[in-house]
């Protein structure tokens, strides 16, 4: 496999429609919200799970693209097995929380574990949990996305007709709660490290198989909970070099969100847009892309 050798950076847009895109457990499960400014929220770590589960679900039986992070598993079962496969012997009999002191050893076992797990090989892991594998920081990392404007999260009451027990058959039905948020229109960042990624082995193909994933993770993630979630645009910027070409932070300024007015379009955020009725589907905003006098060796690309 081709090891990447260009840095990217990009910016990811999905949007939800009547639904719960990232509860807070320690909120009751209200959709989680920026209490200052009341943008929602979508934690990193959610994203990354939909990106594990939908790489698991159609690579799962490939060479190389196990999901180190899946629902139940032991992690330390999967350490023993680096040890196993790789024959490294550990300096202490039998004590395995200890890398072997040889180097080429213990660099043996972490290069086992990303080469068989795609998600370590992608985001990085900390494999010291008593059964020792080292640690490894991901060429990819993404942000929690945030709404591009403040939501409302609306709390239904629900019903349920059945019961669970024979001796409740005659009592009023249970009453219950969903939370939603009617609509937002999320935007989330992400880098990607080709220096880290030689460390890691992270590829040419391992960055298809993820734009796949940011594509289609959504479609795979359906449930009640989350109404209609959809992955609306993928914007990157490709560096011609592995260090890159530009910062990051001045690159995502080039991509603006405005809502619609009639013909007229206004940056999200402008005292103008607070007097406009609450968006509620993808067609009130439009996403823009300043192309013009990009730095020198900055290629922006839209995988799908």
């Amino acid at each position: 496999m081709t090891i990447l050798q260009n840095r990217y950076d990009f910016v990811l847009f999905f949007d939800v429609t009547n639904g719960n895109p990232n509860g807070d457990p320690d909120a009751g499960n209200l959709p989680r919200m920026d209490p200052e400014t009341n943008q929602g929220l979508v934690s990193d770590v959610a994203l990354k799970r939909k990106i594990r589960n939908y790489v698991e679900a159609s690579h799962g039986g490939d060479a190389g693209h196990r999901i180190y992070m899946s629902e139940r598993a032991v992690l330390n079962d999967r350490h023993q097995e680096a040890w196993q496969q790789t024959g490294a012997e550990p300096t202490k009999k039998n004590d395995y929380s200890h890398l072997p002191r040889d180097e080429a050893e213990a660099r043996k076992l972490t290069d086992w574990m990303c080469a068989n797990f795609f998600d370590i090989r992608t985001f990085g892991a900390v494999m010291t949990t008593g059964v020792n594998c080292g640690q490894v920081r991901g060429p990819v990392q993404i942000t929690f996305a945030r709404s591009e404007e403040p939501v409302l999260p609306l709390e239904i009451s629900i019903t349920r007709s059945s019961v669970t027990n024979e001796k409740d058959r005659d009592k009023e039905r249970t009453m219950g709660r969903k939370h939603i948020v009617p609509y937002g229109l999320y935007r989330a960042h992400g880098f990607i490290n080709a220096k880290l990624a030689e460390k890691t082995g992270f590829s040419e193909a391992d960055l298809e198989t993820l734009w796949t994933a940011l594509r289609d993770m959504l479609d795979l993630d359906r449930s009640a909970a989350r109404g209609e979630m959809s992955v609306r645009r993928l914007i990157a910027f490709r560096h011609d070099s592995a260090l890159g070409n530009a910062q990051a932070h001045k690159l995502f300024e080039r991509v603006s969100v405005h809502r619609r007015s009639g013909d007229e379009l206004i940056p999200v955020g402008d005292p103008r847009t607070h007097n406009l009725p609450p968006a509620r589907a993808f067609g009130d905003y439009e996403i823009t892309l300043d192309q013009e006098n990009l730095p020198g060796g900055i290629e922006i690309i839209e995988p799908f």
